[in-house]
């Protein structure tokens, strides 16, 4: 398929994608959330380059950024050095965080403690995670053991970390997972489990982002414990004022050279990285070499024109329309209009479409894209509409995160251990920069309106984005469980046919997966 036909399927999956949003925004401005004309055509134009940013860059990390991941995967596999291919992952992991946009947008927000040490933190957390997901994969643990164990250690820190500083901890193992960090490290893991041969290989691949969440989430906390600065603060998003379109254009031409500056910044180390690969092992030849190079360039315009649409668009309407609606006598209409742009807003994170892409293909179709979208909607549906509850209640972030993640834990232990890579992989992918630029910022608005604390009751959104797709995900693996189970048991009592013969009755493989439609 020519370039020029794979980019128009990619924007078209991206109009699918960015449509539904784009329609209730316009809706809930027209009626109750109207928006100055200039903000409504900031959204709009964000909105194109959000589609075709979406298609460049789901284009550029099939030709880059996976081939590459899954190589070097291998090659740390095939060595024979184990300090050797556990340092680079943690380097990997620590490069790759501070490339990562979203976390930028996250530090420039926490006003207390300097951007840099924040962002140098939260790097340090998941180069140090990533070294434990390949330790991992060597010892073959069994990831809800892991799981488990660590997530116990968190809510333990928990109770020793300042209060404004739990939810921006659990936010920045959000946001960390974000369109850079999401195609290499699923890749990554894709790669290093390749090589092996034995059944969990499968289930395997996946996990590697669950364990790359939890390392801000310590680190950060830790962080608050020894920083102890007097209050975490919000460093609020400034809002311009416009009256003419002209001055709407300028907007996106200002910002234009800032992304790509930032954008050049966090893929530089990264093209490195795979030059010093590619001379040590030389893996790719010289046609894979090209068609990666390219990658890297569609991925580049892909994130600038993306970023920029999202950041100068999606904010400011964002938190306009929290900020109408929670400062109108019908607030309670927070919750529903939270769920429904939840629901949607998640089908235009571009990691998540490379998520449930990578999870169709291991799967070999078994497990589909709609399967894991439809579980994914459901899941940020109600976590927005917790967010929002949150909001106007006052209720503290801990009484939904505590029972959340203990039913996640303890349902690890009866689905298949595909679903659960699956399910914790697919809560830091869903909580990126669509949540960061258009979801946080709506709380926040929101949350001003009502006159409420925004370190402890705006921020957590994206922590309880992360959760909820551990539950809903994870309740599709144990339907599939179910199903099978079913299916077994009729298969037992129904007679056979002459000439067919019986069942040995041996169980399948744990990753045997109901097919779903």
């Amino acid at each position: 398929m020519r370039f020029h036909e794979l980019l128009r399927e990619k924007v078209h999956e991206s109009v699918l994608s960015v449509l539904p949003i784009t329609v209730i925004v316009m809706f809930l401005s027209m009626t109750i959330a109207p928006l100055t004309p200039a903000t409504l055509l900031l959204f709009l134009i964000g909105a194109a380059m959000l589609i075709l940013g979406m298609g460049f860059f789901t284009l550029g990390a099939d030709m880059a950024m996976i081939p590459m991941g899954e190589g070097i995967g291998v090659q740390m596999s095939k060595t024979k050095k184990i300090t050797i291919s556990l340092a680079v992952c943690f380097i990997l992991g620590f490069l790759i965080t501070i490339a990562e946009p979203d976390l930028q947008v996250l530090a420039e927000q926490v006003e207390s403690i300097d951007n840099m040490i924040l962002i140098l933190t939260v790097a340090a957390g998941v180069g140090f995670f990533l070294l434990i997901a390949q330790l991992r994969m060597l010892l073959k643990i069994p990831l809800s053991y892991t799981l488990f164990f660590f997530y116990a250690i968190i809510f333990i820190l928990s109770y020793f970390t300042p209060n404004a500083f739990v939810a921006v901890s659990f936010d920045s193992g959000g946001v960390t997972t974000g369109p850079i960090t999401v195609p290499f490290i699923m890749a990554l893991g894709i790669g290093m489990a390749a090589v092996r041969s034995d059944k969990n290989s499968r289930s395997d691949s996946f996990g590697l982002i669950a364990l790359c969440s939890i390392g801000p989430i310590l680190s950060v906390m830790i962080l608050g414990i020894l920083y102890r600065p007097e209050e975490a603060s919000y460093t609020p998003v400034s809002m311009v004022e416009l009256t003419t379109t002209k001055e709407a254009g300028a907007e996106f031409l200002k910002a234009f050279p800032v992304y790509a500056q930032e954008v050049a910044l966090a893929l530089i180390p990264i093209v490195l990285l795979f030059l010093v690969f590619q001379i040590k092992s030389k893996r790719f030849h010289h046609r894979q070499l090209i068609r990666i190079i390219a990658g890297f360039v569609y991925t580049y315009v892909g994130l600038v024109l993306f970023l920029t649409g999202v950041n100068v668009g999606f904010m400011p309407a964002g938190q306009n329309i929290g900020a109408e609606i929670a400062g109108d006598r019908h607030r309670w209409w927070l919750l529903p209009i939270g769920m429904l742009i939840g629901y949607f807003i998640v089908r235009a994170e571009p990691a998540v479409q490379v998520l449930t892409k990578q999870v169709e293909e291991i799967t070999n179709g078994s497990i589909s894209q709609k399967a894991i979208g439809q579980s994914l909607s459901i899941g940020i549906a109600v976590s927005a509409g917790i967010a929002m509850l949150r909001i106007l209640t006052g209720l503290n972030i801990m009484w939904f995160l505590i029972p959340g993640y203990a039913i996640s834990l303890i349902m690890t232990f009866f689905v298949p251990q595909i679903f659960t890579g699956i399910a914790f992989d697919s809560g830091g992918v869903a909580s990126g920069p669509m949540t960061a630029t258009f979801l946080l910022p709506l709380a926040v608005g929101a949350c001003q309106a009502v006159g409420g604390n925004i370190m402890t009751d705006a921020f957590g959104i994206v922590a309880m984005v992360a959760m909820t797709p551990l539950l809903t995900i994870q309740m599709l693996g144990l339907t599939s469980k179910i199903r099978h189970w079913l299916e077994k048991r009729r298969l037992a009592v129904q007679p056979e046919p002459e000439g067919v013969p019986a069942a040995t009755g041996s169980e399948p493989a744990e990753d045997v997966i109901i097919y779903f439609d």
